[in-house]
């Protein structure tokens, strides 16, 4: 009795641990989004040129996505996810160094420090979901925990562009060294919990052994039609994820509404994200993948479409966080254009297609599946180059002309869902001869 009592008392602080690193992913992730508004205006620099940042952190996802697979798999989960952490704090302290270092490099040491932390996310996103599953003993308290991990990643999301919005304020002219007291947090947790960790004794989780090479398994994951088509559906939603308030962000900024209301309705997004998650592990035993995200791919293509198009003459109220004259928070409404309200709704609806795909795309792959989620871990860059495109298409044509790369994402995901998502490769054997019963 005492014996399990200490397990479970010993497993209280790593779980904690782990659930701030699932905070920390969406902190810094959504970190460069809001940054491109002041890589903007204290560079001169174009749209697409400010969301590079965002770029550079998803690109590290295609470059570590398959090394991080093979460092997990030689050095096990603590270890992968220590280093995580302390690359994860030497990318954030080179973006901190960005704002001392002379106006000529300051750009490119910014990029260099968002590539770097994007090194972390992807690492950190390889090693928290089994590690909380594993401690919280699997089944169904190991889920219960991934979707607290999961909502508390949302939270951190609706947080980090209202709190840059705060710091940037309405000045004139943004500056990397307003954003210092993000930095600070961030490096401070990554500390706290590098120590954390290196001191606790945590469970590893036991990967699936098989006798073949990884090149031949992610070969052979490739030759599932709906996989692959799957793996293209993941590049494209997290595009869609990132992209939708990443633009709204710099529309808002240039408009009447000012860069601190941005930040607060780009943060209901996010918010709007968490209760879609919520709702979502609540009704997944009810309603399958495919309903799922061939409804919500057709409600999101309906509100893209009348983002476009509507009026930006037209304002609503919508809830956000807001301040007062003395600089105190609060929650009420503030107006925005009809267009931003259509596109913040979106965030319902991008809520739960990670699930969706992912459980899609790797139905009856056996033995490809750990192959699979590697190559599933590559494609996440889709996050850095589709916002970056749609920020060159809107230094083009505006703003909600770009939310066409929104609209034939979102068409994309429809199609995978009714179509795509379909295993016409049924005769692919999923199973090593050995393992199958005589």
């Amino acid at each position: 009795m005492n014996t399990t009592t200490n397990q479970k008392s010993n497993r209280i602080v790593p779980i904690i641990m782990m659930i701030a690193l699932f905070g920390m992913i969406s902190f810094v992730t959504n970190l460069a989004a809001p940054m491109g508004q002041v890589l903007k205006e204290q560079f001169g620099v174009s749209n697409f040129q400010g969301l590079l940042g965002n770029m550079a952190n998803f690109i590290a996802y295609a470059v570590m996505g398959i090394p991080g697979g093979i460092l997990l798999q030689r050095v096990g989960y603590k270890k992968t996810a220590l280093t995580a952490i302390a690359i994860g704090f030497v990318g954030v302290f080179i973006q901190f160094l960005s704002g001392h270092v002379p106006h000529a490099v300051a750009f490119a040491v910014y990029l260099l420090g968002a590539f770097v932390a994007g090194f972390s996310m992807c690492l950190l996103n390889i090693v928290v979901n089994p590690m909380l599953n594993t401690l919280g003993g699997g089944g169904n308290k190991g889920n219960q925990l991934i979707q607290v991990g999961g909502s508390f990643n949302s939270v951190m999301g609706t947080f980090t562009p209202a709190f840059v919005g705060v710091l940037i304020g309405e000045a004139t002219k943004a500056n990397i060294k307003d954003v210092f007291p993000v930095m600070y947090i961030a490096m401070g947790v990554f500390a706290l919990v590098f120590i954390v960790m290196l001191i606790v004794n945590i469970p590893e989780p036991h990967a699936t052994k098989t006798k073949e090479p990884l090149k031949n398994l992610m070969s052979g994951a490739m030759k599932f039609r709906h996989f692959v088509l799957g793996a293209i559906a993941i590049f494209v939603y997290v595009g869609v994820e990132v992209g939708t308030p990443g633009i709204l962000i710099l529309w808002l900024s240039d408009t009447p509404v000012g860069k601190t209301t941005a930040g607060f309705v780009a943060g209901t997004y996010w918010f709007l994200m968490l209760v879609g998650r919520l709702l979502g592990a609540s009704l997944g035993s009810k309603i399958s993948s495919k309903t799922m995200l061939s409804s919500l791919s057709l409600v999101g293509i309906i509100l893209v479409l009348a983002a476009i198009f509507s009026p930006t003459t037209t304002q609503v109220a919508i809830p956000a966080l807001q301040t007062s004259a003395t600089g105190a928070l609060s929650f009420g409404m503030v107006q925005v254009p009809i267009n931003a309200m259509f596109l913040v709704i979106i965030g319902i609806c991008t809520s739960i297609m990670w699930g969706s795909i992912f459980n899609l795309s790797v139905e009856g792959l056996g033995k490809f599946t750990p192959a699979a989620s590697g190559i599933f871990m590559v494609l996440v860059c889709g996050g850095g180059i589709l916002p970056a495109i749609q920020g060159a298409v809107a230094d083009a044509g505006g703003y909600l002309t770009s939310y066409w790369v929104i609209f034939i994402g979102l068409a994309y995901l429809l199609f995978y869902a009714l179509i795509g998502s379909k295993n016409v490769n049924k005769d692919i054997p999923t199973v090593d001869v050995e393992d199958v019963p005589a």
